[in-house]
């Protein structure tokens, strides 16, 4: 599956467990705020825990798809085509799928991360209720190829399957990834004020 003209090296295809490495890589790239690095610090132990991260809910969490999207036209250091975004969809409801979290890296603020997690996971349930709906757990992309597409690659395979299921969506998005939902149909019902921008799409 290939974007348009202008995009036509960028192509979508399921991650595995192969790509994980790649994709922790990804990670620190792309996440790259304040905020994220006091939770989230680059370190040798923090990349161990992102990798075990990905590695276990790939390996043990079905309902999790992974998705890619790799650059055709260039290769990265081990000859494989360059991994230009990620993502992340969560098929399973909160209560089926238990902690988003099982454990934290130690060099992680434990309870300023509980404390973060908690807050989005209850901004969910007040937003969608009871409503069946796929979460949009992770989406990064390379600083290298924002604005080309590729997160609206992985953002437009979770609506469609959404529609085809007949379930509604949500992302709990920064302001400032705001506009790229709306174009899937996904309004901020987050309160006034609030950094994070609690986005859900109704089902069609």
């Amino acid at each position: 599956m290939s974007v348009g003209a202008s995009q036509n090296t960028l192509v979508l295809e399921p991650a595995s467990v192969e790509d994980v490495p790649a994709i922790t890589a990804l990670w620190f790239d792309a996440f790259t705020q304040p905020a994220i690095g006091e939770l989230f610090p680059d370190t040798p132990a923090m990349r161990a825990w992102n990798e075990s991260w990905h590695r276990g809910d790939m390996e043990t969490r079905p309902y999790q798809k992974y998705l890619r999207v790799i650059d055709t036209a260039s290769t990265d250091e081990q000859g494989r085509p360059r991994l230009a975004a990620f993502g992340k969809w969560d098929l399973a409801m909160p209560e089926e799928r238990g902690r988003r979290f099982s454990w934290w890296c130690e060099d992680s603020p434990y309870q300023d991360c509980e404390d973060l997690i908690d807050g989005l996971e209850q901004e969910r349930k007040r937003v969608m209720g009871d409503q069946k709906h796929y979460y949009l757990d992770t989406v990064g992309t390379h600083p290298d190829y924002q604005r080309r597409g590729a997160a609206s690659l992985i953002v437009k395979w979770g609506c469609d399957l959404a529609d085809r299921n007949g379930v509604g969506a949500y992302v709990d998005a920064s302001k400032e990834g705001a506009p790229l939902y709306q174009k899937f149909g996904f309004v901020d019902y987050g309160p006034p004020g609030s950094g994070i921008a609690s986005m859900a799409r109704s089902k069609e």
